[in-house]
C-alpha cells in the first residue's frame, strides 16, 4: 500500500509539470501509474511458506495417492494458492510428529518444484511393521504418515542440507554446517542413489533438465533390492526419453529377474567406472543412500576410480 500512495503522489505532481490540458494530462497520468503499477507488482516475489528454517509451520493434506504397494505420493496445502514452498534445489525439509509420546524428527526432499503454487508433493516409501525382520517395528515416521486422514496436518521445517544448486552447473557446498559455502563449477555430475535417496537426485535433475540454458550433463546410477522397488522409474525413464543427451539412466537391483538388462548385485568399480563420468576438475559426483551403501560400495569404488574425495558430496 505504501508504494500505491506514492505512484499516485508521483501521478498528481505529473499534472502540473505537463503543459498537456487536464483531460490530456488526467489520460497520460493514468497510462504513466498503471504502467508504473504493473511493473512493480509483477517483480513482486511470491510468498514463501518457509520463511524461517527454526519455525515450524504445520501444512495440511489434500490429497495422497497410491504409488505402489508400499510408496505413497503426499499432496500438502501451503498458507494460499499463492504460496510457493521456499526451498533451494539441493536443500531438504524435516517432517515432525509427536508418535507415542515421542517427538520424531526425519527429512525428506519434496519431488514437486519449488515453482509450483499452493502445493507441496512428497513421495515416501512406508515401512511398514512385521515386514522386515531387522526392523519388525518398522518406520515410524512413515506409518504415521500412512495413518493421516485428508485435512489432517504435520509440521514442516527447513529449508536445511549444505548444498544448493544455483544454476546452470553452479553449487554453492558448504563442507560443514558453520562453515562459508564454496563455489563448485559442474560440467558432469554423476549420482548414486540408493532407495529414497533418488528424491534430491530428482529435485536437482529437473531443474538442470527444466533450463535449456543449462549444459550440464547428469549421469544417474540408482541401486534399490528389487525391480519392484525403484521409486519414480516412469518420471526418470520420461526424462531421459526427453533428454537423452543430458541425463543418462541406469539402475542396478540385487535381485533381479531373469529378462533384466542393467546391471545386478552392489554398486561395484565396473559400474562406477562405466556409468559415471570420469574424475575430472569440472565432475562432481552427488550420493544419497543408506550409510552402509556410502561407506562400503560408493567410497571405495569411487576412490579406485580416482574421483577425488573434494569432488564428491553426500546428502
Amino acid at each position: 500500500m505504501r508504494y500505491e500512495h506514492q505512484l499516485r503522489q508521483a501521478a498528481r505532481a505529473s499534472r502540473y509539470t505537463t503543459g498537456n490540458s487536464p483531460n490530456q494530462a488526467s489520460t497520460e497520468t493514468f497510462f504513466i501509474f498503471k504502467t508504473v503499477r504493473l511493473l512493480f507488482f509483477s517483480k513482486r516475489r511470491a510468498a514463501i511458506t518457509l520463511e524461517d528454517p527454526n519455525i515450524k509451520y504445520a501444512l495440511r493434506l489434500i490429497d495422497k495417492q497410491i504409488v505402489s504397494h508400499d510408496t505413497r505420493k503426499f499432496r500438502f496445502a501451503l498458507p494460499s494458492p499463492e504460496h510457493v514452498l521456499g526451498l533451494p534445489i539441493g536443500q531438504h525439509i524435516y517432517l515432525s510428529a509427536r508418535i507415542d509420546g515421542k517427538l520424531v524428527v526425519r527429512p525428506y526432499t519434496p519431488v514437486s518444484s519449488d515453482d509450483d503454487k499452493g502445493y507441496v508433493d512428497l513421495v515416501v516409501k512406508i515401512y511398514f511393521k512385521d515386514v522386515n525382520p531387522k526392523f519388525p517395528e518398522g518406520g515410524k515416521m512413515s506409518q504415521y504418515l500412512e495413518s493421516l486422514k485428508i485435512n489432517d496436518t504435520i509440521d514442516f521445517r527447513g529449508p536445511s542440507g549444505l548444498l544448493v544448486y544455483k544454476g546452470r552447473g553452479v553449487f554453492a557446498i558448504q563442507p560443514e554446517k558453520k562453515s562459508p559455502a564454496v563455489t563448485k563449477n559442474a560440467k558432469n555430475l554423476g549420482m548414486i542413489a540408493g532407495g529414497t535417496g533418488i528424491t534430491p537426485m530428482l529435485q536437482i535433475i529437473t531443474a538442470v533438465m527444466k533450463d535449456p540454458q543449462d549444459q550440464t550433463v547428469c549421469h544417474l546410477l540408482f541401486a534399490n533390492q528389487t525391480e519392484k522397488d525403484i521409486l519414480l522409474r516412469p518420471e526418470l525413464e520420461e526424462i531421459q526419453v526427453s533428454n537423452p543427451d543430458r541425463f543418462k539412466l541406469w539402475f542396478t537391483v540385487d535381485r533381479a529377474p531373469e529378462d533384466w538388462e542393467y546391471s545386478r548385485g552392489f554398486i561395484s568399480e565396473d559400474m562406477v567406472r562405466e556409468r559415471l563420468p570420469p574424475p575430472s576438475d569440472d565432475t562432481l559426483i552427488l550420493m544419497c543412500g543408506p550409510p552402509p551403501m556410502i561407506q562400503f560400495a560408493c567410497n571405495p569404488n569411487l576412490d579406485k576410480v580416482g574421483h577425488s574425495s573434494s569432488c564428491t558430496f553426500t546428502f
